[in-house]
């Protein structure tokens, strides 16, 4: 993403590519876009910058891209004429914001002097020759402020007065009471934040912000929100480096692990000051999911990483991702949905990793009590500046900034803390354990979808899942349009009982707990994720048709994350005895009183020709 950190790494490029360089050309690629050719150091480069508030972004790439030559705006007129054929002079980004401002010089020609070669010369590269113009008319200079900021992106043209000549997005006073962005009105500057200097973090001014914190608020939130320049992407890495995981609760942070986050913070800003980037984009199924001017060990384990040499071509990756609303072929709307979800599974696999790990320590939590009681028996034993106390087999650690006593109460400390995690230990794993079950059943849903609505239905059941949050995708695209309440394919037997399938969360909730009586017949694959099927009978039985429930089964083993297999085992119960989980995504139930039964896997057309008088319908 382009955060503070990508905007520096880009702003160092720049500098060194292209500052000093001739602009030659310059055009509109859409009204929020504009790209310059710029010859510097004896070749060309393409400048595109844009403040479009999906894929707002700044970078170099090799080639100009289309202009629209249709397109006229008074923007891109005052760039044509101030900007192109100007001398790139100054580049930079004010400290920690998405901001890269360019100073542009460009020599006036009056009317009356005739030059051999003009500047605006689209195709030859400077000429010595014109120097003497700059020295007999002087030096024209503007600014072009490239605010990379999501919804409040914008490129604003300013003259050498401090006033705004134009920009890409007009903000009006009724818009913006703070900022308003209008031609021959001041430029203002984006308004600074009130937050602390990541760069100056310190454990002593960091452990009050977290001791603050309600019960469930993450570390990595935290981060975001009291301090400047830290993106959520950029938190997560800082409590993955400190921690061992991205979800680590802010009142779960250890006094020596609030020592690691403030070093971690200094040091993921430290190439502010020594320029030492290191690009990477990371990737799901071929599907570029991320990218930053720094390794993210956090997507280690759950994305394949790849260098770059520069961050331009790392965040050009990216950039040329389609969005979601843009012609694609099935596969590829498939694929980028499935790395979705696996970046969202391998997270909660990490978090449930290191909770079970947490829960296998917690046995140890009564040696944090008996140290404590060691140390409060041998008080009289201690000296000041003891680093062990070493009594009865046990080797007790010290802290020799402390006391005898202070050093018995960080014990104490630590057990009380320890005691309390503990006990939602279990809850939090079986929460971890429920999203993880969600989420494998919705990427075999996804993996069965034959259509692009299809798609669009689980995408937009994803989307609306409460523990799902649109920016851990790694790219924002636009939330889908919800498809509540859809039923599934119907088929019918030559009784009149109804089979229905559920194909995503939303679905199986529908024909379960809507379509679905009591007293119908509820089947689905065993120990697999997949889809609900019923039952619906005509006149509910005491002992309903064995055919009907064999066929029905199969049905449950194709919609199964079992569908390849030769035979597969599906649990059949009383509709009555299926009950939501609470807290649980869509379709994720509990049952009892179940019977298994093994079928061949088959779709509605093998099942169709082996049930006689059968007939389906869309439902």
């Amino acid at each position: 993403m382009f955060d503070v950190l990508t905007i520096a790494a880009i702003t160092d490029e720049l500098r060194q590519t292209v500052l000093d360089g001739r602009i030659q050309k310059i055009g509109l690629v859409d009204p929020l876009t504009f790209a310059a050719e710029i010859y510097a150091h004896g070749r060309r480069r393409a400048l595109i910058a844009s403040a479009d508030p999906q894929r707002s972004r700044v970078l170099l790439a090799e080639t100009l891209p289309s202009f629209d030559p249709n397109l006229i705006t008074p923007f891109g007129l005052l760039l044509r004429k101030h900007v192109r054929g100007g001398f790139l002079i100054g580049i930079e980004q004010p400290p920690l914001e998405r901001v890269v401002r360019l100073s542009i010089a460009k020599r006036a020609i009056p009317h009356n002097v005739e030059a051999t070669a003009t500047v605006t010369d689209e195709t030859d590269e400077p000429d010595d020759d014109e120097t003497d113009i700059w020295a007999a008319e002087g030096v024209k200079r503007v600014d072009l402020s490239i605010e990379v900021m999501g919804r409040h992106s914008n490129l604003i043209l300013v003259d050498e007065d401090g006033l705004i000549m134009d920009s890409a997005k007009r903000v009006t006073t009724s818009m913006s009471r703070v900022r308003p962005v209008q031609p021959k009105r001041e430029f203002v500057p984006p308004p600074p934040v009130d937050k602390p200097d990541p760069r100056r973090v310190t454990s002593a001014s960091l452990a009050p912000l977290l001791q603050a914190q309600a019960e469930k608020v993450k570390l990595s939130d935290v981060l975001v929100r009291s301090m400047r320049g830290i993106s959520p992407q950029t938190a997560r890495e800082i409590a993955f480096r400190a921690t061992g995981e991205t979800s680590t609760r802010a009142l779960d942070v250890a006094p020596d692990q609030v020592r690691d986050v403030a070093a971690h913070t200094r040091a993921m800003f430290e190439p502010l000051l020594t320029g030492t980037w290191d690009p990477h984009t990371y990737e799901r199924d071929d599907v570029v999911v991320a990218f930053s001017a720094l390794p993210l060990h956090h997507l280690d384990a759950t994305a394949e990483g790849k260098a770059w040499s520069s961050m331009s071509q790392a965040a050009a990756q990216m950039a040329e991702e389609p969005v979601a609303d843009m012609p694609q072929t099935h596969a590829q709307r498939r694929a980028q949905l499935t790395a979705i979800i696996d970046a969202e599974a391998g997270k909660i696999s990490t978090r449930l990793a290191s909770l079970e790990q947490q829960f296998a320590k917690a046995e140890d939590v009564d040696d944090l009590r008996t140290a404590g009681e060691m140390i409060y028996a041998y008080l009289w034993q201690i000296e000041p500046g003891q680093t062990l106390l070493d009594v009865d087999d046990l080797r007790i650690p010290l802290d020799p900034a402390l006391s005898a006593k202070e050093n018995a109460q960080a014990y104490f400390d630590k057990y009380r803390r320890s005691q309390r995690a503990g006990e939602h230990l279990p809850a939090r794993i079986a929460e971890a354990e429920q999203d993880l079950a969600y989420l494998q059943q919705l990427r075999v849903q996804v993996a069965q979808a034959d259509s692009f609505a299809a798609l669009e239905s689980l995408r937009a059941e994803l989307y609306e899942w409460d523990s799902f949050e649109q920016e851990k995708s790694g790219k924002r695209q636009p939330k889908p349009k919800s498809d509540t309440g859809k039923r599934g394919p119907v088929l019918i037997d030559a009784d009149g009982n109804a089979i229905h399938v559920g194909r995503s969360g939303k679905e199986n909730d529908h024909v379960t707990f809507t379509v679905a009586g009591p007293d119908d017949t509820w089947l689905h694959a065993r120990g697999v994720p997949g889809s609900h099927v019923i039952v619906k009978w005509r006149n509910p039985q005491d002992e309903d048709p064995e055919d009907t429930i064999e066929m029905a089964a199969a049905l449950a083993g194709w919609y199964s994350g079992a569908r390849d297999s030769g035979s597969v085992e599906v649990d059949v119960a009383k509709r009555r005895h299926v009950r939501k989980i609470k807290g649980g995504g869509p379709g994720m139930v509990t049952y009892r009183n179940e019977r298994t039964i093994l079928v061949k896997p088959q779709d509605e057309s093998a099942v169709g020709k082996a049930m006689p008088g059968a007939s389906g319908n869309p439902g």
